[in-house]
């Protein structure tokens, strides 16, 4: 099998996809809220051929994962992190994570420092409701209200995802975001709604020593250049960059200059 096509693992608890050599450096893929392990092809086939060695998770609840034996917490993701990289067979990785991925990525990299190689996050923010105006409350309501009237991840997934990409996103890509998001159940998006709500990293991120990249789209409205730059500024020794003309979903966005700087990034 060529080490570029997409080996998908439906083990318990975790389930992911993996490409790449066996013994190569591993990055680990953390997918946002409306995400699951195919939402990360670009980078699964060009770091694949790089000689690394990724894996893409399906989070608890999200896919062929196990559905959480508690209501999720990050405290129980980031304990998932590690029980998967034991899986994995391995003691560290690069940890890359988008949105709600890169939340968890902060608490894997506070929780769990010594299996955080580098820490690569994307269209993240430092604590939910950082314009100081969205409550949980609120937030919650509008993403649960469609679910309880019977609506599905698939069925809302388009809509969702061209409201947070850029203006110009090519319909292919749009396809596949919506395709790794329709692999959601309602209980499994409704779990990470609620858990989402509850992140605040910031009195605790100084505290993170990994080596880190922030990135985020120029476009991006959820999580705003704004947002990154006060995280950037808050892990010591990070590095920033802003992706030209994209939205939310960078990776899918702009692949190949979300790679472009995985690679230098994790070479550095």
């Amino acid at each position: 099998m060529n080490s570029v096509e997409p080996r998908d693992i439906d083990a318990h608890p975790i389930a992911w996809r993996e490409t790449g050599p066996g013994d190569g450096e591993v990055v680990l893929f953390l997918h946002g809220l409306g995400g699951s392990r195919t939402a990360w092809g670009p980078q699964l086939f060009a770091l694949g051929a790089k000689g690394f060695r990724c894996a893409a998770w399906d989070m608890p609840g999200y896919g062929a994962s196990a559905k959480p034996s508690a209501p999720l917490t990050f405290e129980l993701l980031t304990d998932a992190v590690a029980v998967w990289i034991n899986a994995l067979g391995i003691d560290e990785a690069h940890v890359v994570g988008l949105s709600f991925g890169g939340m968890v990525a902060q608490h894997v990299a506070l929780r769990h420092p010594p299996v955080v190689r580098s820490l690569a996050l994307i269209g993240t923010s430092s604590a939910f409701g950082f314009d100081g105006v969205t409550t949980a409350d609120a937030w919650v309501e509008q993403r649960l209200r469609p679910l309880r009237e019977g609506a599905t991840p698939a069925t809302i997934a388009e809509g969702v995802l061209r409201s947070v990409m850029g203006p110009d996103v090519d319909n292919s890509v749009v396809a596949d975001a919506v395709s790794a998001m329709a692999r959601i159940t309602p209980e499994g998006l409704a779990g990470a709604v609620r858990c989402l709500v509850t992140h605040d990293a910031r009195d605790e991120l100084h505290r993170i020593s990994a080596p880190t990249l922030v990135m985020v789209g120029e476009h991006d409205l959820e999580t705003p250049p704004s947002y990154a730059a006060h995280l950037a500024a808050a892990i010591p020794g990070a590095r920033f960059e802003v992706i030209p003309g994209v939205g939310h979903i960078a990776n899918l966005e702009a692949p190949d200059a979300v790679n472009e700087m995985l690679i230098k990034f994790f070479a550095a």
